[in-house]
């Protein structure tokens, strides 16, 4: 892969490829973008990520990095046009993420899967699901974004998955008494940033025309 451009194995909803992909696109690091079919994974993508799951990058030199907040420091240690790394570089943002990755990541799909998990009601895993959100809450009461009045890599990574609790029952969230989340999450919704990353592509198929990221509006 010498001389050749990074290229990007993502799949357009998926909460992890989100964050990627929007701090590929904040810092302008061209890749090529190959949209997955999660139920038919290309093979170059597989051959070389055993985890195979997205995102993963293979840069031009040959590595590869199959966690999404790899491939966001990756991008951002490049080129961090508005200081997202120096935004967060505190404890409290690593144990804001390692909450959102772990603790939340999991009630969230017992909410948002709950037919799969019929131990308990879907308001019992919304209920377990939600202290994550009231605690981000909390810190937007302070601050515009988590951390301060500028966004951070905080915002970014933990933002999709609270889209994707959110749109589980969009109803009750906006009911929520949760305005300054609802707000933050209403302004990443309608950021210029979080549109440009979501263009839909068919999945890549070996010989398709290359497709490049990031994409204009």
């Amino acid at each position: 892969m010498n001389n050749a451009l990074p290229v990007l194995y993502t799949f357009r909803r998926c909460p992890y490829a989100i964050r990627a992909r929007m701090a590929i696109a904040v810092s302008d690091q061209k890749v090529e973008h190959r949209e997955v079919d999660l139920k038919q994974k290309p093979q170059p993508m597989t051959s070389i990520s055993t985890k195979a799951t997205v995102p993963v990058l293979q840069l031009s030199n040959g590595e590869v990095l199959e966690e999404s907040l790899d491939i966001m420091q990756w991008a951002l240690n490049i080129n961090d046009p508005e200081h997202w790394l120096l935004n967060a570089d505190n404890q409290l943002a690593d144990e804001l993420i390692s909450i959102n990755d772990n603790l939340f990541k999991y009630n969230l799909d017992r909410y948002k899967y709950a037919d799969r998990y019929p131990e308990h009601s879907v308001e019992y895993y919304r209920e377990k699901a939600s202290d994550f959100p009231m605690k981000l809450n909390a810190l937007l009461g302070k601050n515009a974004f988590l951390l301060s009045q500028t966004p951070s890599w905080l915002d970014i990574a933990t933002f999709p998955f609270i889209r994707q609790f959110a749109f589980v029952d969009k109803n009750w969230f906006d009911t929520r008494d949760w305005p300054y989340l609802q707000k933050w999450l209403d302004d990443l919704l309608k950021s210029r940033l979080f549109e440009s990353v979501m263009k839909k592509h068919q999945p890549w198929r070996a010989g398709d025309d290359p497709v490049f990221f990031p994409f204009t509006l």
